[in-house]
């Protein structure tokens, strides 16, 4: 239909096409159609329409065609067309997924989109539709362990009912230490973010030294007090220990929430703690130092102000990470508690029955 054609419209459809028009809720492609057929109407040429409804030429002869054929039905009907892509049988999906589950041949310790369509013979863009359709992400994995430690519900309880019902005149603190912490700096000035663009940082560096942090988190005021050490032995522990001391006030018990590591049993340390009766250690289970809430504290301080820090020297690096405790206290937030002691219960003997029935 290579001509322009005279089209007849009643007045019972012109008011409905205005009105598809001049509708708010309308869809633009239905729109643009009502539009072609008004204007073919009122005499107006292809080539005008075309312009004036942003389509090509053979679009308005269609919907002319579609209209005189069908009328404003086959203007917001869209017709039905067999798919472009042949479904794949059931036999092929399952053989996906059930080879997904398994290690790859050769050396290779996952399923790669390629490795998966050679070896069954469909194209990549299939595996991909199968695998997400599936939930399957084998690129992905994640990280746990679960702690052996025999007294670990006894450990969760007490170190949970610390955080939800704390004793009265008593003081709860969070402690750890983060170690290794690197002042690095980059070879070259990185460039600052734009519209656009990202903001660039160099991938090597210049190390400068290391530090320790000693950090305690009061869990109900949210403040924190921190020092930083050249090293993390059991001889800095204490003077840490010291500086809470003189920080919390006399006459507070404090209970201390701290893990496993070496340094918190040294001897000495339990020679300090008998000369200072009002603290109280609570380890927590073994590996299940995520019971810490001053892990938060630390992955914020990673996260915020070390990950794309540039540090000249250790001191440069003290001093920054000095001035994020310092405006971390200034607006402190309370350690809130959420996950039911039950259920982490329930989780880890679960994960204990997982690992005995595949080992």
């Amino acid at each position: 239909m290579g001509s322009d054609v005279e089209i007849e419209v009643s007045a019972a459809d012109r008011a409905r096409l205005e009105a598809i028009v001049a509708a708010p809720s309308s869809l633009q492609k239905h729109v643009w159609r009502a539009r072609i057929i008004l204007l073919s109407a009122d005499g107006v040429g292809t080539m005008a329409i075309a312009r004036r409804a942003g389509v090509a030429k053979p679009t308005v002869w269609r919907w002319r065609e579609r209209f005189r054929a069908e009328g404003i039905a086959g203007l917001v009907r869209e017709k039905s067309r067999p798919p472009g892509i042949a479904p794949l049988p059931a036999e092929i999906v399952d053989q996906v997924v059930s080879l997904t589950g398994e290690p790859p041949p050769g050396e290779a310790t996952h399923w790669t989109v390629r490795a998966m369509a050679k070896t069954v013979g469909v194209s990549r863009a299939s595996v991909q539709r199968i695998w997400r359709a599936h939930g399957l992400q084998p690129h992905r994995w994640k990280t746990f362990k679960l702690s052996k430690d025999p007294a670990f519900a006894t450990k969760l309880r007490d170190i949970v009912g610390l955080y939800v019902d704390p004793p009265a005149h008593a003081v709860v603190l969070s402690v750890d230490e983060k170690s290794q912490i690197q002042a690095l700096d980059r070879t070259q000035p990185g460039l600052p973010i734009k519209p656009g663009r990202l903001g660039t940082m160099t991938h090597d560096y210049k190390r400068h030294g290391t530090t320790t942090l000693f950090a305690a988190l009061n869990v109900l005021e949210g403040t924190l007090i921190g020092r930083c050490m050249a090293r993390h032995r059991h001889q800095e522990f204490i003077r840490f220990l010291n500086a809470i001391e003189r920080a919390v006030p006399a006459g507070k018990v404090i209970h201390v929430i701290l893990d496993n590591y070496a340094t918190h049993k040294h001897p000495k340390v339990r020679t300090w703690l008998v000369r200072h009766p009002r603290f109280v250690f609570h380890f927590t289970p073994t590996s299940g130092s995520w019971l810490n809430a001053v892990e938060t504290f630390f992955a914020t301080l990673t996260r915020r102000r070390l990950k794309r820090g540039v540090f000249r020297s250790i001191v440069e690096l003290q001093a920054a990470i000095n001035r994020f405790i310092e405006a971390h206290n200034h607006d402190p937030k309370p350690f809130v508690w959420t996950a039911d002691p039950e259920r982490i219960l329930h989780s880890v003997r679960r994960g204990n029955q997982t690992l005995e029935t595949i080992h």
